[in-house]
């Protein structure tokens, strides 16, 4: 048996602003920059990494396999097999997962999964009347043939088609769905606006020592490639609660609570870890920062509350690692909102949940805030969806082995009401 499956390395680009920085650059490229990061700085020997798999949620239409993509682009071998997976903002998760599975099985002993995303180059369609007319256009025998498809061309066939921001379940919105959970279950503004916070202080306080620089990858930047960017963009150390409480609601404008302020930004960048089996690693001198010990995945209705998966997905976790909260020395929870956040909490906190959703008669635990989140997380650093959770992993693994943390525990929500846990330990 291959024993278990070690959290060898981790790096992952300088998240930035959408529209900002990056936006010369594709997912794709961020990818690579990523990966081969990670491969360099590891001394990796590629023909030992038996499989790629990689997060996406917003494909390119060129090159729509990410994973197989990223991995030609960086040299490893051509006979690597590797794809791309979509768990929504939980992709690098699943990718992790799949290849930790992949070990686990004893199918493979080495394979990298990670993430990517460029949200300044979002793919846009044509309307459905005007792809019709110009495939009649394409498939013209005749000048006049091809003029008389062109001259059913009306203003309302050159509307564009952006891709989907709200639940195809529900018609929500992720941000209109934060503003309805933080309605009900009574998250106050303030409290909000102190997960956002928080997470600005820690990052800048990771950044400023020099935490954060250990996992990033510099980007030389199109088109002369003399600027590099090597730091994340989003984190402000001069944040306030004063400031933040004077930004005005984004979804409900007359009652609501959700800010721009205490939500993720739109983000480009891109994440990867390197995975062995646990002989692997040892046999190579590796000193892995973390092992796997569980993880779980699971999904609520989404017309109920839609970004609550984490909360069902935690116990599960934890139940599978026979650990509780209490075990957890640091704890990664990917900030969407600081609704979302809140919500969980609360939820993971509350014996009445506990008992509603699990049939247990006491709570799951008590968060430990000074536990959450050390190294800041999506509010302040960025949240690229496909990447968020390889950085999260490698983030965690890093923060694990400063301290000499012996567990800790990620979860990551997700669009559709899914959320996923995964333990980890020394």
């Amino acid at each position: 048996m291959p024993g278990r499956v070690a959290l060898v390395a981790s790096r992952r680009t300088p998240f930035a602003k959408s529209g900002e920085i990056f936006k010369d650059l594709t997912a794709l490229d961020l990818a690579k920059v990523a990966v081969r990061e990670l491969i360099e700085r590891s001394e990796v020997d590629p023909k030992l990494v038996a499989s790629v798999v990689m997060g996406q949620v917003v494909p390119s239409v060129k090159a729509p396999n990410l994973g197989r993509e990223t991995a030609l682009g960086v040299g490893l071998p051509k006979n690597v097999p590797a794809h791309t997976v979509n768990r929504a903002c939980a992709s690098s998760n699943q990718a992790i997962a799949e290849v930790a599975s992949a070990i686990l099985l004893g199918h493979i002993d080495c394979g990298i999964a990670g993430g990517a995303e460029s949200l300044s180059s979002v793919p846009i369609l044509h309307s459905k009347g005007m792809t019709d007319i110009l495939l009649q256009a394409s498939k013209a025998r005749s000048l006049g043939q091809r003029l008389s498809a062109f001259s059913r061309v009306r203003p309302r066939h050159l509307i564009p088609e952006t891709p989907a921001i709200a639940e195809p379940s529900t018609g929500l919105t992720m941000g209109q769905s934060a503003e309805q959970m933080a309605k009900d279950n009574g998250i106050s503004r303030a409290e909000q606006d102190e997960i956002a916070f928080r997470s600005h202080r820690n990052a800048a306080a990771a950044r400023d020592d020099g935490r954060l620089a250990l996992e990033i990858a510099p980007v030389h930047l199109a088109p002369k490639y003399a600027t590099v960017a090597a730091t994340d963009t989003l984190i402000r150390a001069d944040t306030t609660m004063e400031a933040l409480a004077k930004l005005k609601p984004v979804f409900d404008r007359r009652f609501g609570s959700v800010t721009a302020g205490n939500s993720s930004p739109l983000t480009d960048g891109a994440a990867a870890v390197l995975l062995m089996s646990e002989d692997r690693a040892r046999a190579l001198g590796y000193t892995p920062l973390a092992f796997i010990r569980s993880w779980a995945v699971a999904a609520v209705d989404p017309s109920w509350q839609l970004l609550m998966g984490p909360a069902l997905a935690i116990p599960q976790a934890l139940d599978r690692a026979g650990l509780t909260l209490g075990d957890m020395d640091l704890i990664e929870m990917h900030e969407a909102f600081g609704a979302q956040v809140a919500s969980n909490i609360q939820a993971l906190e509350s014996e009445t949940f506990a008992r509603e959703k699990f049939g247990r008669s006491s709570a799951v635990g008590k968060v430990d805030r000074e536990r959450l989140n050390v190294c800041g997380s999506s509010i302040a650093i960025g949240h690229p969806f496909g990447a968020t959770g390889a950085r999260i992993t490698g983030s965690l693994g890093r923060e694990m082995t400063r301290r000499n943390a012996k567990f800790g525990l990620i979860s990551v929500c997700a669009q559709g009401g899914m959320g996923f846990a995964m333990v980890l330990e020394r």
